[in-house]
């Protein structure tokens, strides 16, 4: 898995949670976020503080995933992003390709090469250099299947070997590379690094596509900056929430 994720950006481990603990896992989120009253359109088809949900806490530090973060960024690695996706017929979107640039910190400081600050969910991102990225991995855990009708993940093999592209680099590459849709079953999951060039399609059935989006790291930032939450080695309960 180690060399996969090195050579090729990502890699696909199934059956990381069982079928119990996936269903487990959709009804604590569904119950924290629930669906619209009157619509067909799940008031959880999108979220960006999923790590302060105790039971995604858990998870972000459970065995289950640290023996899979690990052997990739050392046994000081820590969650700071946890998201979480849902692909219904009321929110059934597609994704461009892109890498994913943009960290979540504490408060706004100006650090050099830190640059396009946002403001999402109330909380500041901000768009992190290549060599940061380059060293953090995101776990995508399905708690559906996901196969060519959902809407899964399509990626560019090696593609985040190439560092941070511009959107003209991303768009001949993606015309001139041969892609790899990520099918995974429930349970299942896909890690990838943040620079991996990564696409989706609007499922052509949708029913349910959830994800938990959990993102980690292994350093401080510089100058000053701190990530919004950081969930390290314990049991998980008590995410220092920023």
């Amino acid at each position: 898995m180690q060399d996969a994720i090195e050579r090729t950006g990502f890699a696909i481990v199934e059956n990381v949670l069982d079928a119990q603990e996936a269903t487990a896992l959709a009804e604590s989120v569904e119950r924290r976020w629930p669906r619209e009253p009157g619509t067909d359109r799940s008031g959880t088809y999108a979220r960006r503080d999923l790590l302060a949900l105790p039971e995604v806490a858990r998870l972000a530090n459970s065995s289950s995933l640290r023996r899979l973060v690990e052997p990739v960024l050392g046994p000081m690695a820590f969650a700071v992003r946890g998201l979480w996706f849902d692909k219904v017929p009321g929110a059934n979107w597609k994704v461009v390709w892109h890498q994913d640039l943009t960290i979540a910190v504490r408060e706004r400081v100006e650090v050099p090469r830190y640059r396009a600050w946002s403001l999402k969910g109330g909380v500041p991102h901000v768009q992190a250099p290549a060599e940061l990225l380059a060293r953090m991995l995101t776990v995508r855990l399905h708690l559906d299947d996901c196969g060519d009708a959902d809407g899964p993940l399509r990626v560019i093999s090696g593609s985040h070997r190439a560092g941070r592209l511009s959107d003209d680099e991303i768009m001949q590459r993606s015309k001139e590379r041969i892609e790899t849709v990520c099918r995974v079953g429930r349970g299942g999951a896909l890690l990838m690094r943040p620079l991996l060039l990564h696409a989706s399609s609007a499922a052509t059935t949708p029913s349910h596509r959830r994800v938990i989006h959990i993102e980690y790291a292994a350093q401080d930032l510089p100058g000053g900056l701190e990530w919004h939450v950081r969930v390290g080695k314990g049991d998980g309960t008590q995410a220092n929430h920023r």
